[in-house]
């Protein structure tokens, strides 16, 4: 479970009143996509980012299974996520996580060729490969407005069948995400309080050891 909740965060971090016309998932819809590359241009004009986010889980009946609340940090190909019982460091070149629970530190290379996900990529354009999209409509959430779209993985053997992303129209950003795993649970990511003004230094997107005292070192590079 705990894996799976990082890699739905990562897929995150990449989305009413009026409804428009059902379009076919077979090809995707020109009105998303025109949305989908303004919040990436958007994404593109920061920085550096600073976010507070929220997680809630709802098993298929819609009952809550647990929240979580984090932090994330990005700056060029370099992030920080800083989640209930994780933390999550990419310098560009590595990823380390630090498991609270296990109190053990891994390592892994970043694998050019891998196409992974990242925290950047959700904000720019990883849709264009990994999904078909479709402009749901309008949907007021907390008093703003937001265009909902509907994306659906086109690898079929994705552990989720369906994420709807929810971008601010008047600010261009995705302000959250609901991700509908094929086991029937939900997960819900709320972004909240996006800073773009401060400059992360380096040295924040780089574990250093002394920070977790006695923890083990698992080097998987």
């Amino acid at each position: 479970m705990k894996k799976f909740i990082t890699s739905t965060f990562l897929l995150m971090f990449t989305c009413t009143c009026l409804f428009a016309q059902s379009k076919s998932l077979g090809t995707s819809d020109p009105a998303a996509k025109k949305i989908l590359d303004a919040v990436s241009t958007k994404f593109k004009s920061f920085k550096s980012v600073q976010a507070k986010f929220s997680l809630k889980i709802e098993n298929a009946a819609g009952k809550a299974l647990g929240n979580k609340t984090g932090t994330v940090f990005m700056k060029g190909n370099k992030y920080r996520i800083s989640v209930t019982g994780q933390e999550i460091f990419s310098d560009g070149t590595t990823i380390s996580t630090y498991d609270k629970a296990a109190n053990e530190i891994t390592i892994t290379k970043i694998d050019p060729s891998a196409n992974s996900l990242t925290p950047q990529k959700l904000f720019t354009n990883f849709y264009d490969k990994d999904f078909l999209y479709k402009l749901n409509g309008e949907k007021g959430i907390n008093g703003k407005t937001n265009q909902e779209i509907e994306l659906t993985p086109t690898d079929k053997t994705k552990p989720f069948f369906k994420v709807l992303l929810y971008i601010d129209k008047s600010s261009t950003t995705i302000s959250s995400s609901k991700i509908f795993e094929k086991g029937g649970n939900k997960y819900t990511y709320t972004v909240s309080n996006m800073n773009t003004a401060t400059l992360a230094p380096d040295a924040k997107f780089v574990l250093d050891a002394k920070m977790f005292p006695g923890a083990e070192i698992v080097d998987l590079r």
